[in-house]
């Protein structure tokens, strides 16, 4: 058994929760750069939330963004670069 499977679901929506805040807060880490480096971005956390929770996608967005996504986005989404979007190419080729 996975050990991640033995942490209690209230501890892991404890963690879920506290690492969305985090990067509520890292407005600055940009989603093409959490790609770049870990394959995964805040979208990619409203996706699996949707999922997981059976609700729309831009309700999920919501609660992960903590406002409407096009919002998020206006204030904080910057152009990406030609090199960060080179190294997101290589890092999601990595995903399973």
């Amino acid at each position: 058994m996975d050990p991640l499977d033995t942490v209690p679901d209230a501890a892991a929506a404890a963690a879920f929760r506290r690492l969305v805040r985090h990067l509520r807060h890292r407005s600055d880490a940009q989603n093409v750069d959490l790609m770049g480096l870990a394959g995964f971005c805040r979208n990619c956390l409203s996706d699996w939330t949707a999922e997981a929770a059976d609700i729309d996608r831009d309700a999920a967005r919501e609660a992960i963004y903590g406002m409407p996504y096009g919002e998020w986005k206006a204030a904080h989404q910057q152009e990406a670069t030609p090199e960060q979007l080179a190294r997101m190419a290589d890092s999601v080729k990595r995903n399973a």
